[in-house]
């Protein structure tokens, strides 16, 4: 059986969640609090040098890291991985831009804004995310007046990507009414067959 090693409130790890679900694979899921230094320990290390979640232990030994290459691996032979090479090489777009110009700033913002005290030292960073994570907002409207998903006209891995953290972005100090369009594209995905919401 497939072993999931992450953290509930993570988004990366909600990705890895939701698609497991919604592919009906029988997975195991060990919660692993990084805030309490538990992806540092000898043992995890030996999992993933890199000591992060969300991990995917295919059988004793073989494992891999880094949540949107976990998606790409469970999705294939599905029709959340397009095998149509032009609108697989969308939704490895969206995939990238999600962790290069979406993730470090909407996630960020999260972060800081719901675990980091009122006098936090990192909220001083908190207008220069805002202003980042909004030009990924403005992206993904754009994109969505257009089709209504991110890989073509049908749900892909790419969705479940961006919607991990898009769907919470509020926590982040993010005003989502002002993007009509990402806010239709996020009630299509919670109607998506075998969804799941975020359990933390």
């Amino acid at each position: 059986m497939l072993t999931v090693y992450g953290m509930r409130s993570s988004g990366n790890c909600y990705k890895v969640e939701l698609l497991l679900e919604q592919l009906g694979r029988p997975y195991r899921w060990i919660e692993v609090d990084s805030a309490a230094g538990q992806t540092r320990t000898p043992e995890y290390l030996a999992l993933n040098p890199n000591g992060k979640v969300p991990l995917l232990e295919v059988e004793p030994g073989r494992c891999l890291a880094e949540s949107n290459a976990i998606l790409c691996y469970l999705a294939e032979g599905s029709p959340l991985l397009p095998q149509d090479s032009w609108l697989r090489a969308q939704a490895l777009q969206w995939l990238f831009f999600e962790q290069y110009s979406h993730e470090p700033y909407i996630a960020v913002a999260r972060f800081i804004c719901r675990w980091l005290g009122p006098d936090h030292t990192r909220r001083a960073e908190l207008p220069r995310l805002h202003e980042r994570g909004a030009q990924a907002l403005a992206v993904m409207e754009q994109h969505l007046a257009q089709q209504p998903f991110f890989a073509g006209d049908a749900y892909s891995v790419a969705d479940i990507a961006l919607f991990a953290y898009t769907h919470a972005a509020a926590d982040g100090g993010f005003d989502l009414s002002v993007y009509p369009q990402v806010e239709r594209w996020l009630d299509r995905v919670r109607a998506q067959p075998e969804f799941v919401a975020q359990q933390a």
